[in-house]
């Protein structure tokens, strides 16, 4: 197959990226060429553009025709007119990648399906790839442009600590400073590793029964945040100093961690995988969080050039933690 990856190098994809050139797949990538974390591998050919620039992709692309394109880094409906141009009649698959957190935020059943309604009132972020999914659906009635809808959930590698903070919560776990957990840390939570979720994804690249149809692709692995923060602290032989505090008030304080909170995961997320396994046979989340966070934090504990500490968003979670303790008597939150 000849395919072609808009992005390629990001968390969710470039597990992708590796696996389809392991299958053989005769890979392309059109992006900027910037990254440095997660290099271009060594036989996928890089078409050097910005997707937001249509003209130069235009260059770039030439008289290319593929089996299949994956957009990475599509997340409005501009973006989508803009693949649309580029891909009509030049693509078998048109793959988009949208998001778990476009289903009804909460969700009034559990677990989720593909047929779960769409309906996110709290986090623009997720209203967009709704409006996405909808321009694609009106696509193919109008044109029949082949598109195949995927959600990534929590999706994990790496290089990306799956908690707000990143590496800064780690560091703050190993200086025995309390950390934040939204709610009660009861909530139920999927985090995906990039590489299993490539397995489900690779395996729609050109396949005909997903034209037109909708996957989330995610771990059936259910944690609460309270255990996420602990696996972490575990890897690292510690426990941490956990401290609850509403998602009403750290969206106070800071709007984007409070979008991501009140419009995902605040609310108990467990999804049904199902559909995936059914369009994928033999497709399987191998590897759990208590694995996959241990090769993150042996990367960064690797170089320690890449363990960056954020001193604004330490900041914010002393104010946070400030103005929640007063509600506390004495003023002493207790741990």
């Amino acid at each position: 197959m000849k395919v072609l990856f808009i992005g390629g190098t990001g968390t969710i994809s470039y597990s992708s990226t590796l696996l389809a050139k392991e299958k053989g797949v005769d890979l392309y990538l059109l992006n900027r060429g910037k990254s440095e974390l997660r290099p271009i591998p060594e036989g996928v050919r890089l078409l050097k553009a910005d997707i937001r620039d249509p003209n130069s992709v235009a260059e770039a692309l030439g008289t290319l025709k593929f089996d299949a394109v994956a957009d990475f880094i599509a997340f409005t409906p501009e973006h989508i007119e803009t693949d649309l141009a580029l891909f009509r009649g030049k693509t078998g698959q048109y793959l988009f990648i949208s998001s778990a957190s476009a289903y009804q935020t909460p969700p009034s059943t559990l677990p989720v399906t593909e047929s779960t309604l769409l309906d996110n009132p709290a986090w623009e972020y997720s209203r967009n790839k709704i409006a996405c999914e909808e321009r694609l659906a009106r696509a193919y009635r109008e044109e029949k442009f082949p598109f195949t809808i995927v959600r990534p959930s929590h999706t994990y590698d790496q290089v990306y600590i799956p908690v707000h903070g990143g590496w800064t919560v780690v560091d703050r776990m190993l200086r025995g400073l309390p950390v934040i957990v939204h709610g009660d840390g009861s909530s139920l939570w999927t985090l995906t590793h990039s590489s299993d979720f490539a397995k489900g994804f690779v395996g729609l690249l050109g396949n005909s029964h997903a034209i037109g149809e909708v996957y989330h692709i995610t771990s059936d692995e259910w944690l609460t945040w309270d255990q996420i923060h602990q696996v972490i602290a575990k890897a690292l032989g510690l426990e941490a100093r956990i401290v609850h505090v509403p998602s009403d008030l750290i969206a106070a304080y800071d709007a984007d961690w409070g979008d991501s909170l009140l419009g995902d995961k605040t609310h108990s997320f467990v999804l049904d995988n199902s559909k995936i396994k059914k369009a994928v046979p033999g497709f399987a989340c191998t590897k759990p969080f208590s694995v996959g966070i241990q090769e993150s934090l042996d990367w960064y504990h690797a170089d320690p050039a890449r363990q960056v500490v954020d001193g604004q968003f330490n900041a914010l979670c002393e104010r946070i933690l400030a103005a929640y303790a007063k509600a506390w008597p004495n003023g002493s939150i207790r741990y």
